[in-house]
Protein backbone atom coordinates (compact mmCIF):
# COMPACT_ATOMS: atom_id res chain seq x y z
CA UNK A 1 0.00 0.00 0.00
CA UNK A 2 1.64 3.58 -0.56
CA UNK A 3 1.01 6.69 0.86
CA UNK A 4 -0.26 9.80 0.62
CA UNK A 5 2.01 12.96 -0.38
CA UNK A 6 0.92 16.93 -0.89
CA UNK A 7 2.78 18.63 -3.57
CA UNK A 8 4.03 21.94 -3.85
CA UNK A 9 2.89 24.21 -6.48
CA UNK A 10 6.56 24.23 -8.67
CA UNK A 11 6.40 20.49 -8.03
CA UNK A 12 2.96 20.53 -9.63
CA UNK A 13 4.16 22.51 -12.61
CA UNK A 14 7.88 20.53 -13.34
CA UNK A 15 5.30 17.46 -13.21
CA UNK A 16 3.02 18.90 -15.80
CA UNK A 17 5.64 20.61 -17.79
CA UNK A 18 8.03 17.61 -18.13
CA UNK A 19 10.95 19.56 -16.13
CA UNK A 20 14.15 18.30 -15.59
CA UNK A 21 14.57 19.70 -12.56
CA UNK A 22 11.92 17.50 -11.03
CA UNK A 23 14.45 14.46 -10.17
CA UNK A 24 13.97 10.94 -10.10
CA UNK A 25 13.06 10.20 -6.21
CA UNK A 26 10.38 12.65 -6.64
CA UNK A 27 9.03 11.64 -10.15
CA UNK A 28 8.86 7.55 -8.94
CA UNK A 29 6.53 9.03 -5.92
CA UNK A 30 4.70 11.09 -7.81
CA UNK A 31 3.96 7.82 -10.49
CA UNK A 32 3.79 5.21 -8.19
CA UNK A 33 -0.18 4.21 -8.68
CA UNK A 34 0.05 3.13 -5.15
CA UNK A 35 0.93 6.71 -3.72
CA UNK A 36 -2.34 9.51 -3.59
CA UNK A 37 -1.02 12.45 -4.84
CA UNK A 38 -2.52 16.09 -3.43
CA UNK A 39 -2.51 19.29 -5.01
CA UNK A 40 -3.98 22.08 -2.55
CA UNK A 41 -6.71 24.20 -3.78
CA UNK A 42 -4.30 27.44 -2.90
CA UNK A 43 -1.97 25.85 -6.07
CA UNK A 44 -4.35 26.60 -8.51
CA UNK A 45 -4.78 30.41 -7.14
CA UNK A 46 -1.34 30.69 -7.12
CA UNK A 47 -0.85 29.47 -10.60
CA UNK A 48 -3.95 31.57 -11.34
CA UNK A 49 -2.35 34.73 -10.05
CA UNK A 50 1.66 34.15 -11.50
CA UNK A 51 -0.12 33.71 -14.97
CA UNK A 52 -2.40 36.86 -14.33
CA UNK A 53 0.64 39.21 -13.51
CA UNK A 54 2.59 37.54 -16.64
CA UNK A 55 4.97 35.60 -14.31
CA UNK A 56 3.80 32.48 -15.49
CA UNK A 57 2.65 33.05 -19.21
CA UNK A 58 3.08 29.62 -19.88
CA UNK A 59 0.41 28.61 -17.55
CA UNK A 60 -2.63 29.77 -19.86
CA UNK A 61 -3.75 25.77 -20.91
CA UNK A 62 -3.29 24.92 -17.63
CA UNK A 63 -5.24 27.54 -15.85
CA UNK A 64 -8.05 26.81 -18.60
CA UNK A 65 -7.87 23.23 -18.08
CA UNK A 66 -6.66 22.95 -14.61
CA UNK A 67 -9.83 20.20 -13.20
CA UNK A 68 -9.10 18.36 -16.04
CA UNK A 69 -5.31 18.23 -16.33
CA UNK A 70 -5.57 17.35 -12.17
CA UNK A 71 -8.03 14.18 -13.12
CA UNK A 72 -5.80 12.97 -16.25
CA UNK A 73 -2.95 13.16 -13.49
CA UNK A 74 -4.87 11.09 -11.35
CA UNK A 75 -4.15 13.81 -8.23
CA UNK A 76 -6.44 14.74 -5.68
CA UNK A 77 -7.44 18.04 -4.66
CA UNK A 78 -7.63 19.44 -1.08
CA UNK A 79 -9.77 22.33 -0.31
CA UNK A 80 -8.73 25.05 2.28
CA UNK A 81 -10.74 24.52 5.20
CA UNK A 82 -11.26 26.79 8.51
CA UNK A 83 -8.48 25.03 10.35
CA UNK A 84 -6.08 25.28 7.31
CA UNK A 85 -6.60 28.87 6.81
CA UNK A 86 -6.19 29.61 10.48
CA UNK A 87 -3.13 27.31 10.81
CA UNK A 88 -1.29 29.22 7.75
CA UNK A 89 -1.96 32.84 9.54
CA UNK A 90 -0.68 31.50 12.63
CA UNK A 91 2.54 29.70 11.77
CA UNK A 92 5.03 30.54 14.23
CA UNK A 93 7.74 30.99 11.11
CA UNK A 94 8.86 34.43 9.24
CA UNK A 95 7.78 32.88 5.29
CA UNK A 96 5.60 35.52 4.22
CA UNK A 97 3.88 33.90 0.91
CA UNK A 98 0.51 32.98 1.77
CA UNK A 99 0.80 30.22 -0.69
CA UNK A 100 3.75 28.05 0.89
CA UNK A 101 2.04 29.05 4.10
CA UNK A 102 -0.95 27.34 3.41
CA UNK A 103 0.29 23.88 2.14
CA UNK A 104 2.77 24.04 5.01
CA UNK A 105 -0.70 24.29 6.98
CA UNK A 106 -2.57 21.94 5.25
CA UNK A 107 0.62 19.47 5.42
CA UNK A 108 0.98 19.81 9.38
CA UNK A 109 -2.89 19.14 10.25
CA UNK A 110 -3.56 16.58 7.71
CA UNK A 111 -0.01 14.82 8.58
CA UNK A 112 1.26 14.74 4.94
CA UNK A 113 4.74 14.56 3.70
CA UNK A 114 5.36 17.68 1.41
CA UNK A 115 7.19 17.25 -1.85
CA UNK A 116 9.19 20.59 -2.88
CA UNK A 117 12.59 22.29 -3.27
CA UNK A 118 11.83 25.29 -1.58
CA UNK A 119 13.83 25.73 1.14
CA UNK A 120 11.20 27.67 2.89
CA UNK A 121 9.22 24.66 3.46
CA UNK A 122 12.06 23.24 5.96
CA UNK A 123 10.55 24.41 9.42
CA UNK A 124 10.75 21.59 10.89
CA UNK A 125 6.84 21.79 11.36
CA UNK A 126 6.73 19.07 8.48
CA UNK A 127 8.37 16.02 6.62
CA UNK A 128 9.67 17.44 3.43
CA UNK A 129 11.01 15.02 0.47
CA UNK A 130 13.47 15.73 -0.66
CA UNK A 131 15.00 16.66 2.49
Amino acid sequence: MGMSYLIDTHILLWWIFDDPKLDTNCRDIIRNPDNTIIVSSVSAWEIATKYRIGKLPEAKQIVEQYSDILRQAKFVEMAIATNHALRAGSLPIDHRDPFDRMIIAQAEIENLPVISYDAAFCTGLIRVIPS
